[in-house]
């Protein structure tokens, strides 16, 4: 609802997903359109952009449908936050994908299914990955202090509200050499490989924009970003894995021929992670990457962990310069 009570236009956020040949999984958000502008300047203009990040308008319960280029269609409900997941079998796609393995797709709203007018076209963008038969591996990192400082083990946090608030994300600068690391791992040994570069994080779907802006004008390679729900994102998951662990573990048994690297840092919980899944997926993880943080007790206790693991090379790294040295030691680049 835009300000005053006025209705503002309706949009379909699509986030970039991913898929196989033979299965379909998209995702993306029924939504407000609130004109977000992520280049705006000024403190005032940044925090209503923040404001109307978090302060969204969904638009629930209501159908929706999902059209493939070669005229497939697929009928979608939103959920009670306006979220809608299409996650199914559906044979030729690979067919469609380009020489990077990116499906494009259409999301549009049924007109009958809706109480209000469409003030803009009903024709929503979106695109999921389908790994192309030359990727050798393929690579999952997170964002925040891995390729982004965001502050996640400052004093309660207090950068990484500074970061999230304050600064638009074309004045964020992704960390030391992180851009030609990923385009590099993408390209792999040979050159051609098109290796999958998966984002995933902890931050809420709210960031989506955000995240998506950042990572494209920094000339990061394109690939899914998986972000979680802000009901999840507010309060403590109980029992089950981590949102990051269940993230990873649907990518690893999507491509199951597929070995992958993990990138993470020391900062919290991405050392237990990942050697967590690499014992749960043994032959799967050819190596993981940790970026050094600025905190002693932190550092001190992913030494620890890391000390005794023998089958899977686990590096702590301060430069982008040493993941490419040891990956090209693995035969990976």
């Amino acid at each position: 609802m835009g300000w005053l009570g006025r209705k503002d236009p309706l949009q379909i956020l699509a986030f970039r997903s991913y898929g196989t040949p033979t299965h379909l999984y998209a995702r993306g958000r029924a939504l407000e359109d609130e004109a977000i502008d992520l280049a705006q300047k000024g403190t005032l203009s940044l925090l209503i952009s923040s404001w109307k990040r978090f302060e969204t308008d969904e638009v629930r319960n209501t159908p929706l449908k999902l059209t493939l280029p070669d005229g497939r269609g697929f009928d979608l409900r939103t959920d009670g936050d306006g979220y809608y997941l299409l996650d199914q079998a559906v044979d030729g796609l690979g067919a469609l994908a380009d020489e990077e393995g990116w499906v494009p797709y259409t999301v549009a709203y049924d007109p009958e299914g809706l109480s209000r007018p469409i003030l803009r076209e009903n024709r929503f963008e979106g695109r999921l990955l389908v790994p192309p038969e030359s990727a050798a591996y393929g690579v999952v990192t997170d964002i925040d202090d891995t390729i982004l400082h965001t502050g996640v083990t400052s004093y309660l946090k207090w950068q990484v509200i500074a970061n999230t608030l304050f600064k638009r994300a074309e004045s964020r600068i992704p960390l030391h050499g992180a851009p030609e690391l990923y385009h590099r791992l993408h390209a792999g040994a040979g050159g051609q490989a098109r290796n999958p570069i998966f984002y995933v994080s902890h931050s809420p779907w709210n960031l989506y924009r955000y995240l998506e802006y950042f990572l494209s004008r920094n000339a990061f390679p394109a690939g899914p970003i998986l972000l979680r729900s802000m009901a999840s994102f507010l309060s403590r998951r109980r029992g089950g894995a981590p949102h990051k662990q269940h993230e990873i573990e649907n990518i690893l048994k999507t491509y199951r021929d597929l070995p992958f690297i993990l990138i993470g840092d020391s900062g919290e919980r991405d050392a237990d992670i990942y050697l967590e899944l690499a014992r749960r997926f043994p032959g799967r993880i050819r190596a993981i990457y940790l970026r050094s943080v600025r905190h002693g007790g932190r550092m001190r206790r992913v030494r620890n962990l890391i000390a005794g693991e023998q089958e899977v090379p686990v590096c702590l790294v301060h430069q982008s310069e040493e993941v490419l040295e040891h990956a090209r030691g693995l035969g990976l680049l």
